[in-house]
């Protein structure tokens, strides 16, 4: 990880859970961190607690499924002269609502759509171009999938949930064979976690007793098994590509 002290990273997700175990591993290496969510009094609050640490954070409020916001942050990196652009991009807001297939609202279906497909395009765009203006030949796009986006699970309430996960696969392998085609030694990583122990499915469920419910079913993934995954990613040598990694509990059966 030598190589990306003083380089910048851009997390997005960044208030809880992985985002903010990302950010807390990226300054332990040095990296200049800026740390995206709706709600940046978290983000705050971790650069604070991180003061001592070898990089920094930049706290920044951005809303991914909003195109003005995104576009907005990345000329805010851009103009900041201790940042200039962003040298990792890692993508790893999500959301999920427990809507079905058959009876789901649309207004949730489209939020899903909006944070799990199209902020991590634009981020993903807007990255990749700034990499490109500064002649980064060596940079990074991660995106934090699920095993989601490999499976569907027997449970109607993750249907589309799922069905934004396989697009996200989808467009992994498309950024890839872009960034192929034009000889670009711009890596791209998919990541996709089984079941992750964060405040994910309370979210989802909306409700303490089922999101305690689905944790107490097997032994869960921590977040520090994704952000070493990431840290694995990052340091690969520049031969070498780690392209889809898929992590379970080994107690996960599907």
């Amino acid at each position: 990880m030598q190589r990306w002290s003083g380089r910048v990273a851009l997390v997005t997700g960044a208030s809880a859970g992985i985002g903010a175990g990302l950010v807390k591993a990226l300054v332990k290496h040095g990296m200049k961190v800026v740390g995206c969510a709706r709600n940046v009094d978290n983000i705050q609050k971790l650069a604070d607690e991180l003061k001592d640490e070898p990089g920094t954070v930049k706290a920044v409020r951005c809303d991914v499924s909003k195109e003005e916001d995104v576009l907005a942050m990345f000329k805010m990196i851009r103009a900041d002269p201790d940042l200039g652009g962003v040298d990792v991009c890692i993508n790893n807001a999500g959301l999920a609502h427990d809507d079905t297939l058959l009876t789901g609202r649309t207004t949730q279906w489209r939020e899903m759509v909006d944070v799990n497909v199209l902020g991590v395009c634009m981020c993903s765009r807007e990255a990749f171009q700034s990499m490109q203006e500064r002649k980064v030949d060596d940079g990074h796009i991660i995106v934090l999938n699920s095993m989601s986006g490999h499976r569907v699970i027997p449970r109607s309430g993750t249907h589309f949930y799922s069905a934004t996960k396989f697009a996200v696969t989808g467009i992994v392998e498309g950024l890839r064979q872009e960034l192929r085609e034009l000889k670009s030694g711009i890596r791209v990583t998919s990541i996709s976690p089984g079941l992750v122990e964060t405040e994910f499915s309370y979210r989802m469920m909306k409700d303490d007793e089922k999101a305690k419910a689905i944790y107490s079913t097997i032994p869960c993934l921590q977040v520090d098994d994704i952000t070493s995954t990431v840290i694995f990613a990052l340091q690969s040598p520049k031969h070498m590509e780690v392209n889809d990694v898929l992590i379970r509990p080994t107690a996960q059966s599907s």
